[in-house]
């Protein structure tokens, strides 16, 4: 079950956990949920521990841009594969709470570790996930997203900032702006005026649940901490896009009991068809040295 902070936000419960009514309305009105605590410290810290470790998923990593000079590291693959980031994508809590949320069926459509680091860490543009999506050819906006902590994210050191409600003004023409695909700003601006900006504080394994036209955003991380996040966006399989692209067609999620994030001891990578940032058109990167 899910017992409701003050603030709207849920606490997640591992014994007779179930996404309510209540959760799918809050999600279908504002755009996103926030559930605190999706992760276990011990279950974070094995993700961490692989997600860290530079012969594994590090190795794969590139960096993008923004408009200012900065930049960011990221690392994105198209398949969960059977090591411990997979688990966590496709475990009952994430990926069966998005399926819930999203109505049915869901496929994964990719896992990305970003990597905002300390000081140096650059701004994310006002954009939606469904501004390039629909370019992939996915027809509906049948698709979304679970933002995982990694480390602690607030405003000091560049935590996301989302328009509540505002997926509720359908897609908006998204341009390149810097390395990065961003939403037309002055259809932004309006939406600013009428909608509440909220800034989505979460400490370590919390996660946000949101909606692929939601308009979100994130400032650059001049603090002396790292902001890193683990992202698994999904489509309805429903949505199968009509169009060959670099992210997979529908695949068959085979999920598994949340239990197998912390029982999981496979370490290989294979299978997961890590991104090669030449081939992605939603954005301009460069492979990390």
């Amino acid at each position: 079950r899910f017992i409701k902070f003050n603030n709207g936000s849920c606490v997640y419960e591992a014994d007779g956990f179930q996404v309510t009514a209540e959760m799918k309305q809050q999600y279908e009105r504002d755009g996103y949920i926030i559930i605190r605590s999706v992760l276990s410290g011990e279950e974070l810290r094995r993700l961490k521990e692989a997600l860290e470790n530079d012969d594994g998923i590090m190795k794969h990593s590139y960096v993008v841009g923004d408009d200012k000079g900065r930049c960011n590291r990221m690392c994105l693959w198209n398949h969960p594969g059977d090591d411990i980031t997979g688990m966590v994508g496709r475990c009952e809590k994430v990926a069966g709470t998005m399926e819930k949320l999203l109505g049915g069926e869901v496929y994964h459509y990719h896992t990305k570790l970003m990597m905002k680091e300390a000081r140096t860490g650059g701004a994310f543009v006002w954009h939606q996930d469904y501004g390039y999506w629909y370019k992939n050819g996915c027809l509906f906006p049948d698709m979304g997203t679970v933002f995982i902590a990694i480390d602690q994210s607030d405003t000091e050191n560049g935590c996301l900032k989302v328009l509540k409600g505002s997926h509720a003004a359908g897609r908006i023409e998204h341009i390149m702006v810097g390395g990065q695909t961003g939403a037309d700003l002055e259809r932004v601006e309006h939406l600013q005026k009428v909608l509440p900006l909220v800034d989505v504080e979460l400490s370590p394994g919390d996660a946000v649940y949101f909606h692929c036209n939601l308009l979100h955003r994130s400032d650059a991380n001049r603090s002396d901490r790292r902001r890193w996040a683990f992202l698994i966006a999904y489509n309805r399989a429903s949505n199968n896009p009509v169009e060959v692209h670099h992210h997979p067609q529908y695949t068959p999620l085979i999920k598994v009991p949340d239990r197998a994030v912390l029982s999981c001891v496979e370490k290989g990578l294979s299978g997961k068809d890590f991104m090669n940032p030449a081939n992605d058109k939603t954005s301009v990167g460069r492979l990390a040295p």
